[in-house]
C-alpha cells in the first residue's frame, strides 16, 4: 500500500485515482499522523501531496511525518511536498520569480527511476507560487524547466524523490507513466 500523505492540495484524491488506475492500493492519511503511525502500516511507499499554503507557514502540524524521509521508505514528493523534503533534507525554498498556473515543458536531465520511458521533453502542469531554489547537498537534479531549475530531483542514495509539477493530473500527459515508475521503484528491494 502507498499512503499519501494530505497536505490539502486540490488534486489530492486525483493522487489516489491515479494509483487504482495503476491497479495500486493507497489511502489518504492527515498530515499530522506521527511518524510512528505510518511506520505501522504495511506500506510500500509514501507520496506527500501539494497544498496551498508555503512551507514556511501554515502546512499544519507536519511535525514528526517528516521524519519518515529517514526511514527507508520510497517517497515521492509534489509541489508542496518536493519543497517539504528539500527544506527538511536541508535545502532551500523561495518565492518563485513568477507564478505558474500553466502547462509547461520539462527538459528531463536524468532518467533515473522517475523518468524511465520518457522523451527528453515533456508537458506538464504547474501550480505553485514557491519552488526549491538550491537542493540539499545528497540530491540530484532529473528535471528542469525555463521557470524552475528544480522541477524534479532525487537522494543520491535513499529511495526519495521530488517533483515540482502535477503527474497526477490530465494536463501532465506522461503523469500516468511518471507515477507507475514511482510505484515501480517501490517494489524494489
Amino acid at each position: 500500500m502507498i499512503l499519501i500523505l494530505n497536505n490539502g492540495g486540490q488534486y489530492v484524491h486525483r493522487i489516489w485515482r491515479s494509483l487504482k488506475y495503476l491497479g495500486e492500493e493507497s489511502e489518504i492519511i492527515p498530515n499530522d499522523t506521527p511518524v510512528k503511525e505510518i511506520l505501522a502500516r504495511n506500506l510500500v511507499g509514501l507520496i506527500l501531496s501539494g497544498g496551498p499554503c508555503s512551507v514556511y507557514g501554515g502546512v499544519g502540524k507536519l511535525g514528526s511525518s517528516m521524519d519518515v524521509l529517514e526511514s527507508g521508505i520510497p517517497v515521492l514528493g509534489i509541489c508542496l511536498g518536493h519543497q517539504l523534503i528539500a527544506l527538511k533534507m536541508g535545502g532551500k525554498v523561495q518565492k518563485g520569480e513568477s507564478a505558474e498556473y500553466a502547462q509547461v515543458e520539462v527538459r528531463i536531465l536524468e532518467r533515473d527511476d522517475l523518468f524511465q520511458g520518457l522523451s527528453e521533453k515533456i508537458q506538464v502542469w504547474e501550480s505553485h507560487k514557491d519552488e526549491v531554489s538550491e537542493i540539499p547537498e545528497e540530491f540530484i537534479a532529473l528535471a528542469e524547466s525555463d521557470i524552475c531549475r528544480f522541477e524534479a530531483v532525487k537522494h543520491n542514495k535513499l529511495p526519495i524523490y521530488g517533483v515540482q509539477f502535477h503527474p497526477e493530473v490530465e494536463h501532465t500527459p506522461d503523469g500516468p507513466l511518471i507515477l507507475k515508475n514511482y510505484v515501480n521503484a517501490c517494489s524494489k528491494d
